[in-house]
Order: structure tokens, then C-alpha cells, then sequence
């Protein structure tokens, strides 16, 4: 063995150890055994040295390459506008991966540099169920993000996470009350392992920018990602208060906080702030008074949040204030009365129900409904063709985009305010649900006095609200959804009459509170509720559809207060469907389940009042010319 000299480029350890070796050589055997062990500790402890140093400088190195959230503090950004959007248009250098076949015909990664302009869009970033990131962008936005594109088109756009990963961005809509354009976009599997989540950059290119000292970005600077199980989403402006909508902090259902708790928050672009004080709080719903606007600049946009003041923090918002005004757009977080006041109206959340919309709108509006308000609670099915198409048809379909999940109560709350200055009575029932009453029978045609018989009595003008019992129709044999629909394919249901019920109210009767438990509200005090009995009225609600159907409508269940099917909690839950379990798995049977007893009034009532006479054919199976 030749020898080791000590220098400066051998680091000690190594030194040690090669004199450790050398000793061994001249030791008698029976010494050199009892060292084996002690050379062989040696040689691993250098090798996990070595190997510490060496991750050590290569996680430094990752980290250097981190892309956080560009925002203003940032110094290669440049705002155009600090109330809308940011615009990176400096030529950074960025790092490109390919892939390129080796000689042996297997593929390896190819990183190349390029020069290319970076374009950034500021937007505030929610994290919703199942991974997906919702980004809310400004209505002054420039005109390319208001059209819906996509990344798999070739000029789309795409969300850059901080750890560098990019997914596209699928165009979500306007949103209805604050005209801001939305994306959707998946976080990828590699960024869900790194905590806190950031809030991803909007952004023309799917490119890496290759940082350097000078725009690293420091982590307090970073945006963490608003949970979509506690923040503000939405406001609404009266002509008396402001009314927030909160998720997180009134947690279970009759369970809330007391409103002194509490403070409304109102603040500008330039940090000035403004807190009222808080009249109610039930649910997702909190009432407060409105700010004195003399403490804001003119046309600014005023975030508006919830200070929770015994815990000293504020809730995280994506909602905006806009003072009360009877002449705003349709499009604007105020109520304005657009036209005249009708005397029926029907409101639902919905969720991929093109299939059913036809039938439900026409039969309702045969019945007396003038107005049909949906808030479309992110469906990617056709459903504004369908819509457009009903409108061309005659009828008054209105849908307003209302992404956020499970908000069901504190939509039709929205809904109850929103629409008071349009609506007189409003009937809160779903497109599986059709109200028939047993002295239908002999009518050979439908009319709008059959619905105003049930809800509206001059001998009774204290009655606020009269709700429905239901009949939980099963597949009825149903394979597919039926085509010529659901009142024709589902003829069978269980013996037992439901507790749940579903309402038309009165929206002048309606609590300031606004609490509803998903299909009837409370009333204010002098107002009476009328409850129908089932020989008067009752709702053939179609839920328990052919599997495929129930599949789907299960997958994402709407209602604050409801458990999600696939969770394994309160399984005694009378909202849990009876041998279902938590999967989503077809029980054995399920085509007869739910069939105890045979009912075709309605099947043969709507036929003779829908049917074209041509074959089974319904009119809602045609569109009218």
C-alpha cells in the first residue's frame, strides 16, 4: 500500500481511516481481528458522510429552483395594473425537458436553455376537493381570459406550482356577482407532498424559470392556498346590511356562534380598513352593517372578510363588496329589480342535469312556474346548450355558475334574497322531484291555477310556506336512464312515506336570518308554515335512479350537512342510502331495490298531458320549432 500523505486536498476523516489501515498491517493477527469491526464502522461512517454532504448540496440546489408565487414584492414583477392582473414580459432564461432516444432505443430526458417571455396572471387560489385548485382572476383581465380555452389546445394556459410542476388550466367560467373569470387545475402528485400548499401562477407558458440569487423569492413572501373549508366566498349587498357567506366557522347544523364574535371587515388596495359590526350569524350566513365608503378611494375594488375577534384572525376571502344600487348590471354582487315581479318561481342547485332539464321546466311551467333560477354548481355536461335551447323555446331559465361544494343551504339562502325583488313565491325543488296531487287525475289538461290552489289560499294570508312530502321512487327495473324521462321510467317506490319535505315560500316571509334546512326556511314571526298531507299533495322524487344515474348524482353531494356517501361516518344517517355502504359498488339487486309499491298515477297523468300522440314520444323528448 503506498502511502498517504496529509494535505489539504485529503479531507481528515479520509486520512484517518487510511491510517487505521496501514496500522493493521503490522499488528499480530489475532489484534487485527478484533479491529475488523472497528474498520469496517470506519468505512461506513465516511460513506454516510459523503453521502449526507452530497444531498445536502443537492437539496440546496432544488430549492434554488423553486418558482414561488410572483407577486408585487417581487422584483422581476411588473404590474400594469395592481387591481388586476400582473404581466412578466422580461426575457428570463428557462430550462426546457425533452425526450430523446440513446443509441440503444431507450428514451432519456434532454434539458436544453432557452430565452422566452414569462406572462404571469395575479389571481387568488383555492384548494377544492379532490386535489383540484380553483383560481379566481380579476375582471380587468385581459380579453384572452375570457374565453374558454384550455392547455390541450396549444395556447392555453397552464398553472405553475412553486416546486416548478404545471398542469393545465380548464376555463371554469365568470363568476355571476363579481365578473371575475375562473380556472380549474390539478395540483400535481408531486406538489401535494410539499407543505404549505403555495398558490399557483396563472400563466401563458408551461415553462421552469431558472432563478438566480437576485429573484429568490423568500418563503414569508409565498401565498399559502385558501382552504376551501374555511374562508369567505361570496357577498351580497342590501339595501340595509351586507350579508357574507362563510365556510368553517358555524360547523354543525342548529350549532352557531354568537354574532358579537364576530366583526365584518372591509378593506381597500391601499390597506385601509373598515370594521362593522356583525347582526347575525346562522350557518353559512352572516349579516353585518355596511362600511362608511367615505374611508375608500373612488372605484376600487373593497375585499370584504370576517374577523373572528376572540381568536384574534380573520377569515381568508375571495369576496368583494359593492355598495347597494338598484341600477347595477345583472352581472354585480347587488340585487336590482331587472323585470317584473313574478308570482312563481322554481330554484335548484344542480350538477350535470341536461338529461332532465327539459322535462322538469316543461312540466313546472304547464303548472304555473314563470322563472327557473339554477345555480350550476360546476356541471360539465351540456347543460348551456339545454339552457339556451329552453330559452329559444319560450321559456325563463336563468343559471347563475355557483362553484362552490357543498353550499346547497346557503345557495337557496343567496338565492332567497337575491331573487326577492323578482319573485314572489319561490319553489326550492330539485330536476328529480315533480309535485302531484291525487285530484290531478281528472284534469285533461294542465293550468297554472293547480299549483296556485296548493301555495296560495286568500283565506290564508299568514301562510308563508306549504312543503310536500315525498315518495322515494326506486330504478324500477331501469338498466339506463329512461329517454322518454323519469316520470315515464320510474314507476315504483317504497312503502314508507319520507320526513324530508320540500317547500314553495313566501320570500317576504323568509327570517333575516335566512336559515333553511335545504328545502325549507324559517319564518318570521306572524307568517305560518302548511304542512300537505300526501292525499293532498305529494313529491314523486325519482332518487333512487337506474345505477349508472345514481351513481353519478351521489358522487358529490350538495347539502353543508349531509356526509359524503364514500365516508365511513354516520352510517345510521337517514340520508344514507339503505345497503349501499361507502363504496361505489352496485349492490346485488339494486334494479328491484326500493319497490314496494307499484304508483303509475303521474306516468299516466303526464302522459296525457305531455304525450305527442306519435309513438311513446313526450314533448320534452322534441324541441319545438
Amino acid at each position: 500500500m503506498l502511502p498517504l500523505k496529509k494535505s489539504s486536498s485529503a479531507p481528515a476523516l479520509v486520512y484517518l481511516v487510511y491510517q487505521k489501515m496501514s496500522l493493521s498491517n503490522v499488528l499480530p493477527e489475532t489484534v487485527r481481528r478484533r479491529g475488523s469491526m472497528t474498520k469496517f464502522f470506519l468505512v461506513f461512517l465516511t460513506l454516510f458522510f459523503f453521502t449526507y454532504i452530497s444531498l445536502l448540496f443537492s437539496r440546496y440546489a432544488i430549492q434554488r429552483t423553486d418558482l414561488g408565487f410572483l407577486s408585487a414584492s417581487n422584483p422581476l414583477t411588473r404590474l400594469k395594473n395592481p387591481d388586476s392582473f400582473f404581466s412578466l414580459n422580461k426575457e428570463l432564461r428557462v430550462v426546457e425537458e425533452g425526450e430523446e432516444e440513446d443509441g440503444g432505443g431507450r428514451r432519456s430526458r434532454r434539458v436544453s436553455s432557452s430565452v422566452r417571455d414569462f406572462v404571469g396572471y395575479e389571481s387568488v387560489s383555492i384548494l377544492m376537493p379532490a386535489w383540484e385548485v380553483l383560481l379566481i382572476v380579476s375582471s380587468e383581465a385581459p380579453p384572452l381570459l375570457m374565453a374558454p380555452v384550455g392547455g390541450g389546445d396549444g395556447g392555453g394556459l397552464y398553472c405553475l406550482f412553486s416546486n416548478n410542476a404545471t398542469s393545465e388550466a380548464r376555463y371554469a367560467g365568470v363568476l355571476p356577482f363579481t365578473n371575475r373569470t375562473t380556472f380549474k387545475c390539478e395540483m400535481p402528485k408531486n406538489t401535494r407532498r410539499r407543505r404549505p400548499y403555495i398558490q399557483p401562477v396563472l400563466t401563458e407558458n408551461p415553462v421552469v424559470v431558472e432563478q438566480s440569487s437576485s429573484v429568490q423569492e423568500s418563503q414569508a413572501n409565498k401565498t399559502e392556498l385558501i382552504r376551501n373549508t374555511f374562508f369567505v366566498y361570496e357577498s351580497l349587498s342590501t339595501e340595509n346590511d351586507v350579508i357574507l357567506f362563510v365556510k368553517g366557522v358555524n360547523h354543525r347544523q342548529g350549532i352557531n356562534r354568537k354574532p358579537d364574535e364576530f366583526r365584518c371587515v372591509f378593506e381597500d388596495a391601499q390597506k385601509t380598513t373598515v370594521k362593522t359590526a356583525v347582526t347575525s350569524s346562522v350557518q353559512e350566513v352572516f349579516r353585518c352593517h355596511h362600511p362608511d365608503l367615505t374611508a375608500f378611494g373612488p372605484n376600487t375594488n373593497i375585499k370584504v372578510s370576517l374577523e373572528i375577534e376572540t381568536e384574534k384572525r380573520a377569515v381568508p376571502s375571495v369576496a368583494l363588496y359593492a355598495p347597494h344600487t338598484t341600477t347595477t348590471a345583472p352581472a354585480r354582487r347587488t340585487i336590482a329589480n331587472q323585470e317584473p315581479k313574478k308570482l312563481l318561481c322554481a330554484c335548484t342547485m344542480v350538477y350535470n342535469v341536461a338529461k332532465y332539464l327539459r322535462e322538469w321546466v316543461t312540466y313546472y311551467s304547464k303548472l304555473g312556474v314563470e322563472k327557473f333560477i339554477l345555480y350550476d354548481n360546476d356541471s360539465d355536461d351540456n347543460l348551456t346548450e339545454i339552457v339556451n335551447e329552453l330559452n329559444r323555446d319560450g321559456f325563463n331559465v336563468t343559471t347563475l355558475l355557483w362553484l362552490w361544494p357543498k353550499t346547497q343551504e346557503a345557495g337557496f339562502s343567496h338565492n332567497a334574497v337575491f331573487s326577492n325583488d323578482t319573485c314572489r313565491w319561490m319553489m326550492y325543488m330539485d330536476v328529480d322531484e315533480f309535485v302531484f296531487a291525487p285530484s290531478w287525475i281528472n284534469e285533461s289538461q294542465p293550468s297554472d291555477q293547480l299549483l296556485r290552489s296548493l301555495y296560495l289560499n286568500e283565506k290564508s294570508p299568514y301562510v308563508g310556506q306549504v312543503s310536500f312530502q315525498c315518495n322515494d321512487f326506486g330504478p324500477s327495473d331501469q338498466l339506463t336512464h329512461p329517454v322518454e324521462g323519469v316520470t315515464q321510467g320510474y314507476t315504483c317506490h317504497r312503502w314508507v312515506v319520507q320526513q324530508r319535505h320540500k317547500s314553495i315560500v313566501l320570500l317576504d316571509a323568509v327570517d333575516d336570518s335566512l336559515v333553511n334546512v335545504v328545502h325549507h326556511f324559517g319564518l318570521k314571526r306572524g307568517f305560518r308554515w302548511n304542512q300537505m298531507g300526501p292525499e293532498s299533495a305529494v313529491v314523486n322524487h325519482y332518487k333512487y335512479q337506474a345505477w349508472p344515474e345514481f351513481k353519478a348524482k351521489f358522487r358529490r353531494r350538495v347539502s353543508a350537512y349531509v356526509v359524503d356517501w364514500r365516508e365511513s361516518l354516520n352510517p345510521k344517517s337517514k340520508d344514507r342510502t339503505p345497503g349501499l355502504g361507502f363504496e361505489p359498488v352496485e349492490p346485488d339487486g339494486w334494479p328491484k331495490m326500493f319497490c314496494d309499491i307499484r304508483d303509475d298515477r303521474l306516468k299516466l297523468l303526464s302522459r296525457k298531458w305531455f304525450g305527442t300522440g306519435t309513438g311513446s314520444k313526450m314533448v320534452w323528448q322534441q324541441r319545438r320549432r
